[in-house]
């Protein structure tokens, strides 16, 4: 297959791209530096509303990745702007592009999020429950309904509902890794919130089944089986890197430090499961954050 990849330098993105030669499919990597165009890398600017249609001629699937980081700032109003073009604005930009094509490519994933479902405590949420509230939960549903050109296409459309994804290099334990390794890790807020989560070998797994079951389509929840509260997944990280994790964050200090943004990626209680994907017979090689953070952190 030729498969155009978007968000290509992002953790999955790069992870995918190795997977596709791997496999012996051709990628197409679709870029924001016009410099780096050559036979496998194609150009557009999404902030410009700059794409060429023909890039896609000849392309069996496309894979949309990119997307400015959810938890990199706090979220003014332009910061949330900025989220949502990034998003809805590229999505719809992407659609429209495939769309005017005479043979569009007959399959579309699109990165979304567990974020849609908002704080739901501890209800588990599957790919039937009703959508949430909230800054993430309606930049969610916005952009997943950006694909609707596609669907008039007949193209085929997969959601990839992400959660956290845990890896070594990615910004979730990156960022936590320092904290804990000094023995300063510990809860945030009550750590009764729920944690969705899948590894990055495994959200990898799932595009390129997704890519391959004419079945998939619509919204998929590619989160590990067993979500985790923030209590044990702080348990979990301190045992694996032999350290202490017996400090607390409260939440008022989450909330002044980080504000909304804060709130909604660190405080909010989303407990997803991967209803449809399991249905369908995949198989998570890391259904367990233990298993998972050993994995990546080699102990």
């Amino acid at each position: 297959m030729k498969i155009a990849i978007t968000g290509s330098s992002g953790l999955i993105g790069s992870a995918l791209h190795s997977a596709l030669d791997e496999s012996g499919d051709k990628a197409l990597r679709v870029v924001r530096d016009r410099s780096k165009v050559g036979d496998d890398v194609a150009f557009w600017d999404p902030a410009m509303g700059q794409i060429n249609p023909g890039i896609l001629a000849g392309v069996d699937a496309v894979v949309h990745l990119s997307g400015l980081g959810i938890g990199d700032r706090r979220w003014s109003s332009s910061r949330k702007a900025a989220l949502r073009a990034s998003r809805v604005d590229s999505g719809a930009l992407l659609s429209k592009a495939i769309a005017s094509l005479e043979n569009p490519p007959k399959v579309f994933i699109s990165a979304s999020a567990t974020g849609i479902y908002g704080n739901r405590g501890d209800e588990i949420l599957d790919e039937d429950s009703p959508t949430g509230v909230g800054f993430l939960a309606s930049l969610t549903k916005d952009w997943e309904a950006s694909y609707e050109t596609l669907r008039e296409k007949n193209v085929r459309v997969v959601l990839a509902r992400f959660g956290v994804v845990v890896a070594r290099e990615g910004d979730f334990l990156r960022k936590l890794l320092p904290i804990f390794r000094l023995g300063f890790g510990g809860t945030v807020g009550s750590g009764r919130q729920w944690l969705s989560w899948i590894h990055l070998e495994d959200a990898i797994r799932s595009i390129l089944f997704a890519l391959r079951t004419p079945q998939m389509t619509g919204a998929y929840n590619a989160v590990a089986p067993n979500p985790v509260t923030n209590t044990a997944f702080t348990q979990s990280l301190g045992r694996v890197l032999a350290r202490p994790s017996l400090l607390k964050a409260p939440a008022f200090a989450i909330r002044l430090a980080l504000g909304q943004m804060g709130m909604e990626t660190v405080l909010f209680s989303t407990r997803a499961v991967p209803k449809r994907l399991e249905t369908l017979g995949f198989k998570f090689s890391y259904p367990q954050m233990a298993a998972a953070l050993r994995a990546e952190l080699g102990s």
